[in-house]
């Protein structure tokens, strides 16, 4: 089933490669949309794809890259729209 997710990353997650490596985590999993910093220092993304591939996406989220430290993910589910074609960040 495909779906989409919203999500806010909260945490040490700008200026660690994050965004750049998101993207890397998404697009073998076969996940559309984008991810983007925040002014308050918070990452943002929204998603498209299986679900089973969203939530491997969403653990990878909370882990990160190794300078990374997250705090928290807030997930907000909902259909899918299919505007997205590859994932990448959104400037």
């Amino acid at each position: 089933m495909v779906r989409r997710v919203y999500l806010l990353i909260s945490g040490h997650v700008q200026g660690v490669n994050y965004r750049n490596s998101m993207v890397s985590a998404a697009r073998p999993l076969g996940v559309a949309g984008w991810v983007r910093n925040l002014p308050d220092g918070r990452v943002e993304a929204v998603a498209e794809g299986k679900e089973q591939a969203l939530r491997s996406l969403i653990e990878w989220c909370r882990q990160g890259t190794s300078w990374a430290a997250v705090n928290g993910v807030e997930e907000e589910w909902s259909d899918p729209t299919g505007e997205f074609d590859g994932f990448s960040v959104k400037r």
